[in-house]
């Protein structure tokens, strides 16, 4: 295995920068959605053309991106940490299992609100990193790709091929949605909490392995410590011909996934569509993801952007906290238990209330930052991630 270097600085900003960059377009999607109540003023139907062309607008920019890029940095921190551990003479080990434990604990506080979200799906898949920790690059590298590749919708392919008789399992995840829908809509807080934390995560756990994302994010999580251990975000020129080859490989491979998607995805029976239409979905958003993350790493090179996209920096450090509190506050904008403005509200109308919810959240983060480190929920994963130990 390459040699590991303890990351510099510079690197965790470029991270930071691009976390920060994430969170705000989920932020964007969450409130357009509803946080996955789906319900609009005369139903999706009922768009208007400005409606729909900022809903298509959004989602093909971010849908299924943001999460992704999300990943692509949990395994880079998982190398930061490992690293930085290793370098101190500590074994991580034991604390990034106890840390995943953690981040369950989190994510059932956030789910407590939001049906849907993806910190224990994060927790789950993030054991795949400690599987490989000590594994080679190149294998890391394999088994990453392999991931990607999507095997289990690719079997499903072939096999319906070769067998006529084959049929898809049943997916779980839409019977349980209807169970989800029926807890929201009673319209109590009590019953939101108890259904997101029993049903809503089973029904978005489902829905992760259904679609493609639980594979996903497993290889997205190498790839992040695989680019952890290259060095990549360091700022060498021979890094940039690096993110350069990744643009540009990214731009031709999502503009023939994407006429591959329209083609076996979007426009095929249903049946199709949950095994080859699954896989080409999720190629074309990865390389969308990596067409996203070297942008940004290549044009923060520059001083200039360095210093338009520096509030961001703060935002993309208070990640976690930034994320459970959209659901909060999301929450109770949306759902029927307390304003339910879902169904009174325009997607346009929703659109302009996520950005004025993100320029307060970004003002939040840039007054806390100056008078702490990390944010709350960031500093209560760190402080029990090493309790018992003299890192606090």
């Amino acid at each position: 295995m390459t040699a590991q270097v303890a990351p510099k600085k510079n690197r965790i900003e470029v991270v930071d920068f691009i976390r920060g960059f994430a969170i705000m377009a989920i932020m964007l999607l969450h409130n357009i959605e509803r946080f996955n109540l789906y319900v609009f003023p005369g139903g999706m139907k009922g768009m208007s053309g400005l409606d729909r062309g900022i809903w298509d607008t959004l989602f093909f920019m971010f849908g299924g991106k943001t999460y992704s890029i999300f990943a692509l940095l949990f395994g880079f921190t998982f190398f930061v940490q490992y690293t930085g551990a290793k370098c101190r003479g500590q074994n991580f080990d034991g604390r990034y299992l106890w840390r995943l434990l953690l981040l369950a604990g989190l994510a059932c506080i956030n789910a407590a609100f939001f049906p849907g979200e993806v910190l224990m799906l994060y927790a789950v898949v993030g054991v795949v990193l400690y599987l490989f920790r000590k594994a080679s690059n190149t294998w890391v590298l394999v088994a990453a790709t392999v991931f990607m590749l999507q095997p289990v919708e690719l079997f499903y392919y072939f096999k319906d091929l070769l067998d006529s008789s084959f049929e898809l399992p049943a997916q779980l995840s839409r019977q349980l949605h209807g169970g989800v829908k029926e807890y929201v809509n009673e319209g109590t807080f009590w019953a939101l909490v108890k259904g997101n934390t029993t049903i809503g995560q089973a029904w978005s756990m489902m829905w992760a392995i259904e679609n493609g994302r639980f594979l996903q994010t497993a290889g997205l999580f190498l790839m992040g410590m695989f680019i952890g251990r290259k060095q990549w975000y360091a700022d060498k020129p021979e890094n940039r011909k690096v993110w350069w080859r990744i643009l540009i490989s990214g731009f031709i491979t999502a503009v023939i996934f994407y006429f591959l998607r329209d083609a076996y995805y979007l426009n095929r029976d249903f049946e199709f569509r949950r095994s080859i239409g699954v896989a080409i979905d999720m190629w074309w958003k990865v390389s969308c993801t990596f067409i996203w993350v070297s942008i940004f790493v290549l044009l923060y090179k520059t001083q200039v952007f360095k210093k338009i996209t520096k509030p961001f920096l703060s935002y993309g450090k208070m990640s976690l906290t930034n994320y459970i509190t959209q659901s909060i506050i999301g929450s109770l904008l949306y759902f029927p238990f307390a304003m339910n403005l879902a169904p009174k509200i325009t997607v346009t109308e929703s659109l302009l209330l996520g950005v004025v919810l993100f320029v307060m959240q970004i003002a939040f983060c840039n007054w806390w930052i100056k008078k702490y480190k990390q944010g709350p929920f960031e500093k209560l994963w760190h402080r029990l991630t090493w309790i018992n130990s003299d890192k606090q």
